[in-house]
Parts: C-alpha cells; structure tokens; sequence
C-alpha cells in the first residue's frame, strides 16, 4: 500500500466543525496581499505549501471545492489549521514558497514547484566508474554532478548516448559491479569473459570486465566532463573525423549514420551555450518595489538570489549595499554548464519569473551601474 493511503487510514478527515473554523479565521483575518501559507495537520506535518500575490482570496477559495477528489478539497481535509505569513511581493513569496518547500517537503507539493516545462538534467553518478544519464531533477543525491536543465529529454537521451559510445564510457545498470584492468586480485572473483555488447563492438571501455584502468576511464569521463563544460570539442571532431573518412571510402550509409550522431552532439552542445548564456544573463540586481514601501533589492547571481536587502534609505545602508554588491559579484566565476544540486530549483524559478514577465527585467541594473542610485538613496 503507498505512503499516501497508509497516512489516510491512519488520519481521519478533517472534521466540518474544524473546516468551518479555518474558514471563519481567514475571512475575519486574512488580507489580500502577498503571502505564503502552510496547510498543517494535527500531528504537526507540513502537507502543503502554496503562495499568493491575494491571500485571503486565496485560502477561501479552498473551501469553495466543489468536489470532494479535488486536489485542493484533498489538501484541506488533511489539514486541521492554516498558517500564513506576509511578504512585500509576489516575487519574494515565490522565492519563500520554494524555501519552505525545500525545508518540509510536503506530500501534496509536486516536484518542488519546478517549471512544468520539459526540463531534464544529465546527472554525473559518483565513483566507480562514473556514467552519464538523464533524469528529470536532481533528486536527493546532493554529492552527484548535474548539467542542465536542458529542454527535451528523448534528444538530450540520444545525444548522451552518442557522447558515451563515442567517448566509451558504459550505460549499464548503475548497481553494476566493476572489475578495473589495475586490480587484478579482483579477477578470480569473477569470470574473465567477454559479457558487455559495447565492450565487443568497441564503443564501451568495458570497467567491468577489465577492460581499462580505473585512470584510462577516468580519462574518458574528464572528456566528457571539458565537452559538457563547453570548453573541449573532441567528441565531435572524433566523429566528424570518423564522418569524412568514411565517405572517402565511399561508406555512405555509415557517413549518413555518422552524421545523424553528429548533428545530435551539435544540438547538445547549442544547448550548453544557451543555457551558459541563461546563466549568465541572470547575473544582476533586481529593485522590486511594494505598495507599502517596503521595496527590496535583490542581488541575483548566475540564477541564483545571492543576497536580500531592504532598498537603502540612508547613506550608511547605501554604502552597505555597495560593499554586499562588491563582495557578491567580485568573484570571476568560470563559465560553466554544471549547476550545484542545491541551486538548481532556484535557477529554474528566477528563468520561469522573468520569462512570464519579461517587463520586470526593466527594474534590473548591472553590478556596476547600481552605485548612482545607491548613493541618491
């Protein structure tokens, strides 16, 4: 039985008495602005975590569910309580929401609140012998290397299948055991046969039947680390080479397979340099203002929040903020593909923000050019 039907035997609804009283509490005192809420049972555990720019409007509507099986009808009948706070913008309620959601984890939360877009991730799995797959997040496993998010799951499959065949780095099941050439009192534990399709046909180093030193293969994967990085091109000059030599020899056919493998390397590697460009473009500070002039500055770095400031109102918080500025972006950060696990949900978050509205990048400035307004605050 799932996790989710033990909890519901285990917890009987919410009662209407207790309904009635949530809802009671918010309409007599919530209000209509910015905010984030938690849906709280009995026991005490986190169920759900949501955000509004209008609160109250929000909450109630929880309790206009028309049908039982809705998800948020589903939501307040676990909960016996609602806790909410206020924040001075829509945009610094999304950023707490993620943060909360991040620190509770809760049940009805789908996939920390990431883009529904089709993102995906080539994730680097850790020693021994490292392999190359695609997931569609980053998952718990906050010691593992992660590339992305790049669109498009199935070519991003094929091109990583590509760069593995080309590079001869396995794509076997991740509880493989492994058998280097350089630990031979390893071989009379297992029998020293071929037993790898890819090893036969040359297109894997075969770490698990002997085949190459763990430093041979940890060769390969510094090749495959430069080429997701963006800073080595081998992969594909080895198959552009292996392209023309086979047309010279008049090998159409294999030319023409040669070039489909090509062409989905190429494709890869435009997205490398897209989504570097992504990264970097998210590199600035970012005024937003509230109606209650409570107006925050955010210092935004590589897609991730870096720093948080009440907008400066004397000289001594100017001058603050300007060595906070300096200390954030003083750093030369080499351009890179690979994102830390634990700023990958707030990458996502800052490119969805500012491509629904692209209008809020006008309330950005460069590092550099912040220290006039600054200093007129």
């Amino acid at each position: 039985m799932r996790k989710l039907s033990k909890v519901a035997l285990r917890r009987p609804p919410t009662s209407e008495e207790q309904l009635a009283a949530m809802r009671m509490l918010v309409r007599d005192t919530a209000a209509d602005r910015p905010g984030v809420y938690r849906m709280i049972a009995g026991d005490g555990e986190v169920v759900y975590v949501g955000k509004s720019k209008r609160l109250r409007t929000r909450l109630l509507s929880y309790f206009r569910c028309a049908f039982p099986e809705e998800k948020g009808a589903r939501i307040v009948r676990e909960a016996e309580r609602i806790e909410w706070e206020y924040m001075p913008s829509e945009f610094a309620a999304l950023l707490q929401e993620l943060r909360l959601i991040k620190r509770f984890r809760p049940r009805f939360n789908v996939a920390m609140k990431r883009d529904g877009r089709n993102y995906c991730f080539i994730k680097i799995t850790k020693a021994p012998a490292p392999k190359l797959v695609v997931v569609r997040g980053p998952g718990q496993d906050d010691s593992a290397v992660y590339y992305g998010p790049f669109l498009g799951a199935m070519g991003v499959s094929d091109a990583v299948r590509e760069l593995n065949d080309v590079l001869g780095l396995r794509d076997c099941a991740i509880d493989q055991r492994m058998h280097f050439a350089d630990q031979p009192e390893l071989f009379d534990a297992f029998p020293r046969t071929p037993g790898c399709i890819r090893y036969e046909v040359h297109k894997c180093l075969g770490p698990c039947v002997g085949g190459c030193s763990v430093q041979q293969y940890d060769e390969r994967l510094a090749l495959a680390r430069a080429f997701l990085d963006g800073v080595d091109d081998g992969p594909i000059e080895v198959l552009r080479r292996d392209m023309e030599e086979a047309s010279e020899r008049l090998e159409y056919e294999r030319a023409a397979v040669l070039r489909d493998k090509l062409k989905r390397l190429e494709a890869l590697r435009g997205q490398f340099a897209r989504l570097r460009f992504a990264v970097e473009t998210l590199s600035f500070v970012y005024t937003v203002p509230n109606d209650d002039g409570d107006d925050r500055v955010y210092l935004i770095r590589r897609g991730r929040v870096r720093a948080e400031r009440p907008r400066p109102r004397t000289p001594d918080d100017a001058a603050t903020l300007l060595g906070l500025i300096e200390d954030v972006f003083a750093a030369d950060d080499r351009s890179t593909g690979q994102i830390p696990t634990h700023e990958i949900d707030e990458l996502l978050l800052l490119s969805s923000w500012f491509r629904r509205f692209p209008a809020e990048l006008e309330r950005t400035s460069a590092a550099h050019e912040i220290a006039p307004l600054a200093a007129a605050s």
